[in-house]
Order: structure tokens, then sequence, then C-alpha cells
């Protein structure tokens, strides 16, 4: 019998392209062959990898040419798109730093509307380069997935986001709703950098708050599919670092690190609440034809939360970055969409992706 796993992607922005990387070597392991993907969820960055994965899964395509098709597009692949994204990411780091004036824009301002359509006229770069709508419109179909109506049947698809009228966390669910390009880009709604993504009533900006990415909702059936059998195992895609060797001391570097920080916070939570029902688990403190009703047989193995704690039955370790890669990124390079960075996030990844293979083996 095949072990039932989910895939969790944490996000990061440009980061993500690591994300794409392990997720590549995991399918090119064949990993959907020898396990059986009961979910896919992610925040941001990771929600655009996991959604790829879900999208090429449901189709019977490989997920891994499907990523690597996205990643080159979305790289500055023109002198003139690199000559504005390099510029721009050199600019944001020497505001960072105090050597330039810091101008704040409202993301939805219909002046800073105009200057991208003026800007990408201007320069001949590609509408999918400064139009994110378009650059997802070109790798999904998603007329052709409203035709697949609900998706109740694994691999099952959560992206975080955060309702910004109630402040409540919100998981977009292929078995509930048929995914939609407006899902994706409220999973990615960098508040500072882009406008909130209004659905229905409602409006959103991405998980990070609340949700980076969705864990326990993994291991909830009430918010998978009646039909969904719990995952026996939950790999997780981790791109921000947790640990630092020393203390931030300039501002570039406390921003970043604060920003770190921020984006690990609701991925221990959630890894304190399932080692929390674990714990309840292996101590028997369920009734056994309780579990049985969502076939639970053993703990759910979950990524190592605690140093301490690595000899739990259900440890299995993050797939993350290398630390030579980590020290070389800031916050400013999560927007870096120079082909040189991108390709190595995409290898490390890769590499990264197949140690995990080969420890879990």
């Amino acid at each position: 019998m095949k072990t039932k796993i989910a895939i969790a992607c944490q996000g990061g922005g440009s980061h993500a392209a690591f994300t794409a990387g392990a997720l590549q070597a995991l399918m090119e392991d064949h990993v959907q062959e020898e396990f059986e993907i009961i979910s896919l969820s992610g925040t941001s960055g990771g929600a655009l990898c996991a959604a790829l994965a879900w999208y090429a899964l449901k189709k019977g395509e490989d997920p891994g040419e499907r990523l690597a098709n996205f990643w080159k597009d979305n790289t500055a692949q023109t002198h003139q798109e690199c000559l504005f994204n390099n510029s721009l990411i050199k600019s944001m780091e020497l505001t960072t730093k105090g050597f330039l004036p810091q101008f704040n824009i409202n993301p939805g301002s219909p002046f800073l509307n105009f200057w991208i359509l003026l800007t990408t006229a201007t320069f001949g770069l590609r509408s999918r380069f400064t139009n994110f709508r378009k650059l997802l419109e070109a790798h999904f179909d998603f007329e052709e997935i409203a035709a697949w109506g609900l998706q109740p049947e694994p691999p099952i698809l959560l992206l975080g986001a955060t309702n910004i009228l109630t402040g409540q966390l919100t998981r977009f669910n292929s078995s509930n709703e048929p995914l939609k390009v407006e899902h994706i880009l409220a999973s990615c709604a960098n508040p500072t950098l882009f406008p909130a993504v209004k659905i229905g009533e409602n409006t959103y900006w991405d998980g990070l708050f609340a949700d980076n990415p969705p864990l326990v909702g993994l291991t909830n059936p009430a918010l998978l599919s009646s039909s969904i059998i719990l995952p026996q195992e939950i790999w997780v895609i981790k791109l921000n670092p947790t640990r630092r060797d020393e203390t931030p001391v300039t501002i570039s570097d406390i921003l970043d690190r604060r920003n770190e920080l921020e984006g690990n916070i609701s991925l221990f939570q959630s890894l304190r609440t399932i080692e929390w029902m674990n714990d309840f688990i292996s101590e028997g403190a369920f009734k056994e034809e309780f579990l049985s009703r969502y076939h639970i047989q053993q703990p759910i193995r979950i990524p190592k939360a605690f140093a301490e704690k690595i000899d739990k039955p259900y440890y299995i370790p993050f797939i993350e970055m290398s630390s030579d890669l980590q020290k070389t990124l800031n916050y400013e390079s999560k927007l870096d969409r120079n082909p040189t960075l991108i390709r190595q996030l995409i290898e490390d990844g890769k590499q990264q992706g197949k140690k995990f293979l080969e420890a879990r083996g």
C-alpha cells in the first residue's frame, strides 16, 4: 500500500523558484507513483508552485515541465527586462540602506498602473512580465478548470490567504470550489506591492499573516473533503531560514530578519498544534473507533519543529535551502527575477529535494 503524503509549500516571492526545483526533483524521482499525493498546499509563491503541480497532476502531465515553463516565463529574458529588473532591485536595496529617499505609492493607484503600462510600452517589456494576472492566465486554463467542477478526489489543493475585512484565515479549497485566477492572486497579494484582491463580498491579502503554508488544514477532513483520507506524512518545502549566525544590526538586516521571522510564525504554530494532537494519539487519548473514522492508525509524520524532539516517531526533516545560498539572499531578492538567481534557486531546490529523498529512504 502506498504511503499517503501531503506537500506544503511556504511562501517567499521569487525564492519560491527553490520550491519549483524541489518539486521537480520529487516528480523526476516519480514520487507521484511511489506515494499517493493526498493534498498540496501553499501560500504566496508556494501557492503558485503548489497550484502548478496540482494542475499538472490533474491533467495527467509532468508537473516538473509545467513548473519549469512557468519560471522561465517569469524570469527577465530580454536585455530590457534584465535592466528593468536589476535597476528596480538595486534601488530597493539602496532605499532600505538609507542611501535613497523612500516614496510610498498606493499599490492600486491609477498613477502606478499608468507608470507600469508606460514602462512596458516604452522599453518593450512583455506584458506577462509586468502583469501577474496575464502571466497566470498564460499557464493555467481557468475555463478548463471551471469546467471540471468540484474536485473532491485527491490530490486536493489548499491555498492560504487572509481575509482583510474579518481578519480570518481563508483556505481556498479545490474540493469546495474550482480554482480561479483570483485565488492565486489573493494568496500572492503582498499588500505593499499588489492591491487587495476582491472575491465576492470580501477582499484578501496573502496568507503570510495566518497560514504559511497551510498545514493544519491538511490534517482536518472537515476542511478537505468528506471522502478524503488523511496523509500519513507531511512534507514541507521551507524558504525562510530558522536560524541566524549573528544578531542583525543594520536597518536592512533587521528588516530582512523580521520578514523571515514573520514568514515562519504561522508555520511553527501549526507544527505545535499538530505535534500536540500527535501526542494525544500516541498516548491513546482518542478511542480507536474515533480514529478509524478518519483512517488514523498512527501520528502524522511532520517536519522537525524543535531540535530536542527529533526522537519523535513522526520526525521528518524539512526540504530547505542550503545555508550557503540562504546567506546570499535578502528581502529584496524575494522580488528579484534575475535569471542567474532564479537558476541558482531552482538548482538548489533540485539538490535539496534529492537529498531529502535519500535521507527519507
